[in-house]
């Protein structure tokens, strides 16, 4: 039993350090993931859909979002375990929410990595990354199998 423990957090290790070698390849460290954080997010407060929504949710929690979102990067890009939440549950039944947003908001986001992004690899990295998370949560939140049933379709 130890031996597996040990085998697993020698496994977790170096899948971590894979991932922040990539990261550093692509320019990517700590100071990257707030800035782009605080950039992106400082452009979804600024815009005329994607604003209310957000500030509807988190007026006055933008701090503790922001921190979230921060952890949240953080472990997607160095796998390090920072976050810890649950993405789909938090989208349910914010008022506003409409999957015509997430592309509007996929469109802010490659803007910002346009803008502020360390190299054309870590831009394509985050955009990659960033559209996986948006289909999950759009189909997550919006589909519905039984409109795809083929008994309920009409010629």
């Amino acid at each position: 039993m130890e031996n597996e423990i040990q085998a697993r957090a020698a496994h977790l290790a170096g899948i971590r350090e894979r991932a922040e070698a990539e990261m550093a390849r692509m320019g990517i460290d700590a100071a990257f993931i707030d800035r782009l954080v605080d950039t992106f997010y400082g452009r979804v407060q600024a815009h005329p859909r994607l604003g209310p929504v957000f500030d509807g949710r988190l007026a006055g929690r933008w701090p503790d979002h922001m921190e979230k979102m921060k952890r949240f990067w953080s472990s997607v890009a160095f796998k390090n375990g920072a976050y810890g939440g649950k993405p789909v549950q938090a989208h349910l039944g914010v008022e506003g929410m409409a999957a015509d947003l997430f592309p509007e908001w996929l469109a802010l986001f490659s803007q910002t990595l346009s803008d502020i992004a360390p190299s054309m690899e870590a831009k394509d990295w985050f955009m990659a990354t960033a559209e996986r998370i948006a289909k999950s949560l759009t189909l997550s939140l919006f589909y519905n199998p039984a409109l795809d049933d083929p008994a309920r379709k009409t010629v």
